[in-house]
């Protein structure tokens, strides 16, 4: 109310000394929750309690008289607004309830305005029973994607001061944010980011630490699987992933296709797929994910039906699979020149959409189990994604088709790789290690 009330269009109807204020909203308010039932205050019925406030403050402007809830006898118009003003008011009221309150789109307050604009169609609140699960859902969406770029960032600085010191860095960090968690200056939105960022870098720490490892073939010591045991509720598919991959690396393919399986059963339509600096051509809001944040607002309830885009740093590399170390090395010829400057923080990632990557990692594990029939579902399912609008969808589709394309390869179809990766150039012909892929097919296709 008080956000419609600071509406260009309402401020300038007032003459110099006339004036709509917040207590006037609010004494609208109380007689309108003492005339309505108990049951039409709740979430899902936002809107509709908005209109019946409005139709308040109309019933007030009509009779050119607002009484205070408490003190009889008193007018709050009086001095504050005009007989002139009350009318220009009432006509711009009854605008916004004809005009299906087509003024939420126009609240610059918190950009709310725009973020109700970016809703699916379906979600815009002149749909009212969705418009409170469109607002939870779309908030914990755009939470989670502002984590994810502080944590980027805090990796970025880390990574910069060389591998050496990336651990060193890392404990020192992590200690950082455990105190101010202890912090009573913490607001609980910090301390939720704060909650995020620590589990993401153990995490990391955990990846980093295993690649070590692998890289002079050595056993792990105890105290990584620990770590691991702390770092996997980043969310429900991305850490999980990484770890799979890590048992496959180090010929554990019974306890990859273990924590696949767990993945893949959890990937169900309640899912939110969630990414911190792509916007896919088709934004993707899930309605069970929306309506589960009505209830389930914690950070720790939310991450059971997050599924966060897979990243890997260069320092966990060998925890990374072989295919995917091109695209930490994407930019070919004057690629790099090209860059935009958010795009320095994260080009030397390689970043990919969980679900594709799933399957990807199925195809590997089951290929090595000899296990075909489970090899050639996941290959079909990742060929489906690619070949349907689904595509659309996708934070990192140029991604999913060179994975693709490598499971093309593998299967001994030169042709359809080749295909798979010019349509990835086409697609984003800079900064895409598709490029590479093109080159080398074309190589072998005409040698």
């Amino acid at each position: 109310m008080k956000s419609i009330k600071t509406q260009e269009f309402i401020k300038h109807i007032h003459h110099e000394h006339c004036k709509f204020t917040s207590f006037h909203c609010k004494t609208a308010l109380f007689f309108t929750l003492e005339r309505t039932p108990p049951t039409v205050w709740t979430k899902n019925r936002l809107i509709e309690c908005i209109v019946r406030c409005l139709q308040t403050i109309l019933e007030f402007l009509n009779r050119g008289n607002c009484p205070h809830f408490i003190v009889e006898g008193v007018d709050l118009f009086d001095g504050k607004l005009c007989r002139e003003c009350q009318l220009s008011l009432e006509q711009v009221i009854q605008g916004m309830i004809q005009d299906d309150m087509h003024v939420l789109f126009h609240l610059q307050s918190d950009y709310l305005g725009q973020r109700l604009s970016d809703f699916p169609r379906e979600m815009q609140p002149y749909h009212g029973e969705n418009v409170n699960a469109g607002i939870c859902g779309k908030l914990a969406n755009d939470m989670f994607e502002e984590y994810l770029k502080h944590h980027t960032q805090v990796c970025r600085e880390l990574c910069n001061n060389g591998e050496a010191e990336l651990y060193i860095s890392l404990n020192n960090k992590i200690t950082e944010l455990f105190n101010l968690t202890n912090n009573e200056s913490t607001t609980s939105y910090h301390r939720s980011c704060i909650d995020f960022l620590k589990t993401a870098l153990m995490s990391v720490k955990a990846f980093s630490t295993s690649s070590y490892y692998i890289q002079v073939g050595q056993p792990f010591p105890q105290d990584i699987w620990l770590l691991y045991g702390e770092s996997l509720n980043t969310d429900m598919a991305s850490s999980k992933l990484k770890l799979a991959f890590m048992h496959y690396c180090r010929g554990e393919l019974r306890r990859a296709a273990s924590v696949l399986h767990e993945v893949e059963f959890g990937l169900d339509e309640s899912v939110q797929y969630v990414c911190g600096f792509r916007k896919p051509s088709r934004q993707n809001l899930s309605k069970t994910f929306c309506k589960y944040t009505v209830q389930n607002d914690s950070q720790e309830q939310l991450t059971k039906k997050l599924a966060l885009c897979v990243p890997f740093l260069r320092e966990g590399m060998f925890c990374a699979p072989l295919f995917l170390w091109y695209v930490m090395d994407r930019a070919v010829g004057d690629d790099v020149d090209h860059r935009q400057v958010f795009q320095r923080t994260w080009m030397d990632l390689a970043e990919v959409d969980a679900r594709p990557f799933l399957l990807y990692l199925q195809y590997l594990t089951y290929r090595d189990l000899g296990v075909r029939h489970r090899q050639l579902e996941a290959f079909y399912r990742l060929e489906d994604i690619v070949t349907s609008d689904e595509v659309n969808k996708l934070y990192h589709p140029e991604t999913t088709l060179k994975l693709l394309g490598h499971c093309y390869e593998l299967e001994g179809e030169i042709q359809e790789a080749l295909d798979v990766y010019t349509t990835s150039v086409q697609n984003i012909p800079r900064k895409n290690a598709a490029n590479w892929h093109k080159k080398r097919l074309e190589l072998m296709v005409n040698f």
